[in-house]
């Protein structure tokens, strides 16, 4: 007498045929599964995914405009201290490190942790710049460093035909 399956009972999905008729080989499902699988990885956010095993890089915005360069970088989190900008003639670099411990005690609890982060960003800019007469700002974790140009640019509206 032949046995019903519940619907309790998980059923393996049945495959199904390659194209022309034939099973897919092992190397075609491994495929399969790796495109499943990114798939997935990119649908995770990113702070899930990597902030483990990488450091995370400022969001910057770098706004050209006739006579200088706008560099804004989110740094949340960060200090006046904990940054470093470096700038030379065509390139502007941004550093931050941090470093911050939390202690807590009650009675015979204890925990002690220490977070450390630090990253470092080099920008190429769109035109070159007089490092010299560089200045920036810091304020609510937003970095702003005005880069004026060596040479004003020349902007023109061209028609398009």
């Amino acid at each position: 007498m032949a046995k019903e399956s519940s619907s309790n009972e998980t059923q393996p999905a049945a495959r199904e045929p390659a194209p022309m008729g034939r099973w897919p080989s092992p190397f075609e499902e491994m495929d399969r599964l790796m495109d499943r699988l990114r798939e997935r990885e990119w649908m995770r956010p990113l702070w899930s995914r990597w902030s483990a095993l990488e450091p995370q890089l400022p969001k910057v915005d770098v706004i050209e405009r006739d006579k200088e360069v706008l560099v804004r970088a989110e740094v949340p989190g960060m200090k006046r201290e904990d940054l470093d900008v470096s700038v030379s003639d065509s390139t502007v670099t941004i550093k931050g490190q941090s470093r911050r411990e939390s202690e807590e005690e009650e009675g015979d609890y204890y925990r002690c942790e220490i977070t450390r982060g630090a990253f470092t960003r080099t920008l190429a800019l769109p035109s070159e710049v007089d490092a010299d007469k560089v200045q920036a700002r810091f304020a609510d974790g937003i970095l702003e460093v005005t880069l004026p140009k060596v040479k004003q640019a020349r902007r023109r509206k061209v028609d398009v035909k």
